[in-house]
């Protein structure tokens, strides 16, 4: 609107004898004037507006966004005073008084869209363009808080662990070099274990052991250690969302199945339908799996040994039958 000539409803300031000129005969021409004469208001507006074409006749003057307008937002202000500056500053400029002038602005103006297209596709060419690439630099951070990487991003002996383990890399690896799981039995290891495949969310229960319970809350304590660091180095996800992601509601399930307890029995456990508690037993073995061969790499047999344990433990009878319709 600013440094703008105004137009309203199709009539254009073009001076005295432009589309204004003859405001009455004008209004003769439209349908519902042409019997009837104009209303008052009418040919008021139009005596008003051939008032101000002729007192103006290269145009009206530019409206003051604070005077005219009543804007008070600073930016506009701000934008009406840089306006006022620019004007000023071109019709001070002796290029636009040349006739070859609107050629070469033309000219001016499809180079700087040409620069702005080669900007683009560079944009789209260089690794700024890649939609998670922010997140990528935030979990590398994330690496190199925790010390899987040196500055340098070589990765670590802790890096190479994590890299052995199927799945929750992170939790897996600060549990194991924290050892929270080296003191406990194959079975209480396979039932904390639980919680990191368990797609059945649920209360853990107060009929657990007291040294499961304390498991389940050194695990959440290590989850929510790694949170934290998530959240400092920029990642969006929450502590409490990322603690969340562990349903420990089939520890005891896994418990007494590992114990060796019937898989006929453990309906009376838990409300969870058999098939989610097949599919989280069979998860869980690969699991240990993993976890043994990450502890021979970093030379932990006993615990690579209550790893093959657990695994054994857990792989038996009808839930890793080779089809559950045929035994």
């Amino acid at each position: 609107m600013l440094g703008r000539p105004l137009s309203r409803g199709g009539t254009t300031w073009g001076g005295v004898g432009g589309r204004v000129g003859r405001p009455a005969a004008r209004l003769r021409t439209c349908s519902f004037l042409r019997k009837d004469p104009p209303l008052a208001a009418v040919t008021a507006a139009a005596q008003e507006l051939l008032r101000l074409a002729q007192a103006h006749p290269t145009g009206p003057p530019t409206l003051d966004p604070v005077n005219d307008l009543q804007l008070k937002d600073v930016s506009v202000v701000e934008g009406g005073l840089r306006a006022r500056k620019l004007e000023e500053l071109i019709r001070g400029a002796q290029c636009v008084h040349s006739p070859r002038f609107p050629a070469q602005y033309l000219k001016l103006q499809e180079r700087r869209q040409l620069q702005k297209e080669i900007e683009r596709l560079r944009f789209l060419l260089s690794d700024q363009s890649l939609l998670l690439l922010p997140e990528y630099h935030q979990r590398v951070e994330v690496l190199r808080t925790l010390g899987y990487v040196d500055e340098a991003g070589t990765v670590k002996l802790a890096g190479r662990v994590a890299c052995a383990m199927s799945s929750h890399e992170l939790l897996l690896t600060e549990l194991m070099f924290d050892n929270a799981l080296s003191a406990l039995r194959p079975e209480e290891i396979a039932a904390l274990l639980s919680g990191l495949v368990c797609q059945s969310p649920g209360d853990t229960g107060e009929q657990l052991p007291s040294t499961l319970k304390q498991g389940v809350e050194r695990v959440r304590a290590v989850a929510k250690r790694i949170g934290e660091v998530q959240v400092a180095c920029g990642l969006n996800q929450t502590v409490e969302e990322f603690v969340g992601e562990l349903n420990f509601g089939l520890v005891g399930v896994v418990y007494e199945w590992a114990r060796g307890m019937p898989f006929s029995e453990l309906a009376g456990l838990s409300g969870t339908p058999e098939g989610l508690v097949v599919r989280c037993i069979q998860r869980l073995a690969e699991m240990c799996r993993s976890l043994r061969g990450a502890a021979r790499l970093v030379g932990e047999p006993v615990l690579g040994a209550k790893m093959e344990t657990a695994a054994t433990l857990l792989r038996r009878d009808i839930v890793f039958a080779a089809s559950l319709y045929t035994q």
